[in-house]
């Protein structure tokens, strides 16, 4: 496999908080706002930096990262261990399409090979993002399932 160029390369910002790191990547957001939703002190659209970690305790927010369907946003502990998978890894297709990944999986897209703990992946074929969905095709009209940090609904 060849390494990706520069315009393939996944662009991802990161937020350090004193507890937790949370990452950002903006092309796989599909705008289910649990993020802001779970925690509006920390996510917040209207500041700069629209992620502010430092305003809840690390463990709330790896709680609300871990409800990002389609794993946009990561985090890691001050401790630089990753992020855990749920366990048992789950996969369920919606009913538009897509595919929806929890646990810890590799996910083999054109250019790389990422471990990833959260996604949603493309069940049509119209992404631009490949492998992942980016709300392109016919099948990003659903909504999202909202899982817990043990995969429950």
């Amino acid at each position: 496999m060849t390494e990706p160029t520069a315009e393939e390369q996944p662009r991802i910002k990161e937020y350090d908080g004193e507890g937790i790191t949370v990452t950002y990547e903006p092309r796989r957001c599909l705008h289910a706002a649990e993020c802001l939703q779970g925690l509006p002190g920390v996510f917040d659209l209207a500041k700069r930096p629209w992620v502010q970690p430092d305003q809840a305790a690390p463990d709330l927010v790896a709680e609300i990262v871990r409800r990002c369907p389609s794993g946009a946003l990561q985090y890691r502990p001050a401790d630089g261990s990753a992020e855990p998978g749920d366990v048992p890894t789950t996969v369920r297709r919606a009913p538009d399409g897509r595919i929806l990944l929890r646990g810890d999986v590799l996910v083999r897209g054109e250019a790389e090979v990422r471990r990833e703990t959260r996604a949603v992946l493309c069940g049509c074929g119209s992404s631009g993002n490949q492998p992942y969905c980016d709300h392109s095709g016919p099948c990003a009209g659903g909504d999202f399932e909202v899982f817990d940090e043990t995969g429950n609904r």
